[in-house]
């Protein structure tokens, strides 16, 4: 194999960083591309060079194809990402992977059944101030963590909405602040701080004309011991920058997006401290940097043709699907919710 070669489906905003870090991956090409509706697909080939499909089914069914990227509405990623791999395709899956733990599930199942390379998109997870940080854990360098913090507080306007009909639904987009826009922030926070034991909180549509949440807050209880909070809205105008906190009893770190705001920690950080966040995609979902989408399909990219072991592959979606699904079950009973 010379090249592995790609096919994006969904020609959407999301599209174009799959086929910019696409484009970026010498082992890497795109070969076609496939939306529901032709006119989108015609423009996207005008930046992306790429043979249009007439149907998903004749994108699986294309020898050509080693790889698809699923870049369609959430509610559409479990159903065509089972598609493709029971077409022999591996698979790139943007978050959420899937709306349901059972869909979730049956996408974890299908990848194991198929021996599919399957990345779930979880490009801040690996950045280099997380994984500083997610070093320090490790080392035992907080001591007993007591504390951790999340803050979204973005901001979409009624316009972003209303560019999509399946923006703000329950069916499409499986949920709001928190499952569009929030999920990537939760994957980071849950990957440093561990399991969750319980959940309390409350989810509100305040501002925006949609079916789903535009805020939300919780309480966790982690199974270590720690207590956090998680507060995620997308009408806090202008939007500010994902901000982490992470405390423990000999030592704390705050983050901002890709960058790390102080490190009260016992050992060296190997990062510059202070410089603000970077990257930002608070108010403007375009304004993120690719080099995570790069990182992850590279490494997909080195999996399929030499073995190489994946960073996230499918078990790792659905810790994060989890937590936003309690939020949501808890607001909807009133009521704390227990994990096993």
């Amino acid at each position: 194999m010379e090249k592995v070669k790609f096919g994006i489906i969904g020609c959407g905003t999301i599209a174009r960083f799959h086929a910019t870090a696409i484009e970026r991956i010498p082992d890497a090409e795109l070969f076609g591309v496939y939306d529901g509706w032709r006119p989108g697909a015609e423009r996207f080939i005008t930046e992306y060079p790429a043979h249009i499909f007439e149907s998903l089914e004749e994108m699986l069914s294309c020898e050509n194809i080693d790889v698809v990227c699923i870049c369609t509405p959430s509610g559409l990623h479990t159903e065509q990402a089972v598609a493709a791999m029971k077409a022999g395709k591996n698979v790139v899956v943007e978050k959420p992977m899937s709306l349901s733990l059972a869909d979730a599930d049956l996408l974890i199942k299908t990848a194991e059944e198929t021996g599919a390379k399957v990345c779930v998109i979880s490009q801040f997870r690996f950045s280099a101030a997380v994984q500083e940080v997610r070093r320090a854990l490790d080392a035992g360098a907080f001591g007993k963590v007591v504390s951790g913090s999340l803050s979204m507080k973005y901001f979409r306007s009624h316009e972003y909405y209303a560019s999509g009909g399946w923006r703000g639904t329950w069916a499409m987009d499986g949920g709001g602040c928190l499952m569009n826009q929030g999920i990537h922030g939760i994957d980071v926070f849950r990957y440093l701080m561990g399991e969750v034991k319980s959940i309390t909180a409350i989810t509100k549509t305040q501002t925006r004309k949609i079916e789903v949440e535009d805020s939300a807050a919780a309480i966790l209880e982690f199974k270590n011991g720690a207590v956090g909070t998680i507060q995620g809205s997308t009408t806090c105008y202008p939007g500010y920058p994902r901000r982490i906190e992470i405390c423990g009893e000999e030592g704390s770190v705050v983050m901002e997006e890709d960058s790390i705001l102080s490190w009260d920690l016992p050992i060296e950080c190997n990062l510059p401290v202070g410089e603000g966040a970077k990257n930002v995609a608070s108010s403007d979902p375009k304004a993120i940097d690719v080099s995570g989408h790069v990182r992850q399909i590279a490494n997909l990219v080195d999996a399929v043709k030499n073995g190489t072991e994946l960073m996230a592959p499918a078990t790792t979606g659905r810790p994060p699907l989890e937590v936003i699904l309690g939020i949501y079950e808890s607001s909807a009973k009133g009521a704390r919710v227990e994990f096993e």
